[in-house]
């Protein structure tokens, strides 16, 4: 291992210091009746503490929730729910715990009955409505932590905490997480709507299009179109970071547009199969799509016009070797698979350079 300068050491410790301040916060503890106050507040109210829409609604099972309702009442200790401040009105936004709370709020408004306790067995089969009057007002005493993170983290370190919190089970997709984080960025919802205008991604499995995967490419397009030689390993990071400058940023909604489509219309034109491998297939290969997509886009900036001489490159072994997944967010590979689509197109790779 190469010896750190002095330097360098001074350097990584700014960077901790400077970047662990976005991820800052407060601890406190509420009491479960202000919790669904602020949750589920009454005479309408605007709420002060809410799901974004990039969560999922509530997956728990019955048994599941009737679990953490007694871990409660027993009083066993349980992971503190994170939220984020968001705005000058001391909204919070919950970025994990939202089955917890969902569950909680279920329980006080006696929408399910208890079941399967092991411990509490005289609990089972019972609504917080059964409950006496005094139980259910100590039931409401009950003090839940919240890890509240300052105005400090931006909509990409709020979606990058939530990323790193929804580590087990499973997991929100970066597209899913992405939708809620940007919702009042005008470049993601441009993305959003034009990755709804492609023919190919219909063949996408219904579970892919549901977890956004349209999306994902649609970005991953006009991220890579323009800055592809900077990107680094955290793919997730790289293009939330990309979202997050273009909200402070003018873009040219029509070029991009033309861009997009351009590219899609010379794929159809001469892609037998589009993105995909073959015309069966309903995979699109996250690595193959941003060779041929962002590929294509180079190739017709330098040559509006063009009309490739030959197509049988897609077949070649070095094309499925550009396009493998092992280290497919390396950056130097991104680069290669980019560019080698380019060239073939451009015909400044021959037809007899390769091996089929």
């Amino acid at each position: 291992m190469n010896d750190l300068t002095e330097e360098k050491k001074t350097l990584i410790e700014e960077e901790i210091i400077k970047l662990s301040k976005q991820y800052n916060y407060n601890r406190q503890d509420f009491p479960i009746e202000l919790v669904i106050r602020k949750y589920s507040p009454e005479n309408e109210e605007e709420p002060t503490l809410f799901i974004p829409e990039y969560q999922r609604a509530l997956v728990w099972k019955p048994e599941m929730q009737s679990k953490f309702i007694e871990s409660l009442f027993l009083g066993v200790p349980i992971p503190p729910i994170f939220v984020s401040v968001i705005d000058s009105d001391g909204r919070l936004e919950i970025i994990d715990g939202s089955q917890r709370i969902r569950t909680i709020n279920n329980f006080i408004s006696s929408k399910f009955t208890l079941k399967g306790l092991e411990n509490l067995e005289l609990l089972n089969d019972l609504k917080f409505s059964d409950l006496s009057i005094s139980r259910q007002r100590k039931f409401k005493l009950i003090n839940i932590r919240f890890n509240v993170i300052t105005e400090e983290a931006d909509l990409a370190v709020r979606a990058d905490i939530f990323d790193r919190l929804n580590s087990t089970g499973e997991k929100l997709t970066p597209s899913q997480i992405r939708k809620g984080a940007f919702t009042n960025s005008d470049f993601y919802q441009f993305v959003l709507e034009m990755s709804k205008i492609p023919e190919s991604f219909k063949k996408l499995p219904k579970k892919k299009l549901i977890a956004g995967e349209a999306g994902e490419l649609t970005l991953r397009f006009f991220v890579y179109s323009d800055i592809y030689k900077e990107h680094k390993h955290a793919v997730a990071m790289f293009l939330n970071r990309y979202v997050q400058n273009k909200q402070s940023t003018n873009f040219d909604r029509e070029s991009l547009k033309s861009s997009f489509l351009n590219m899609l219309s010379f794929v159809e034109n001469y892609f037998p199969s589009g993105f995909n491998k073959t015309s069966t297939s309903k995979a699109i290969p996250r690595v193959r799509f941003e060779a041929i997509s962002v590929g294509t886009h180079l190739a017709l900036q330098e040559e509006p016009d063009l009309i490739p001489e030959y197509m049988d490159w897609l077949d070649s072994k070095e094309f499925k070797k550009e396009t493998t997944s092992d280290a497919s967010n390396n950056q130097g590979k991104l680069a290669r698979r980019i560019e080698f689509v380019r060239d073939c197109l451009l015909n400044t790779i021959k037809k007899d350079d390769l091996n089929y």
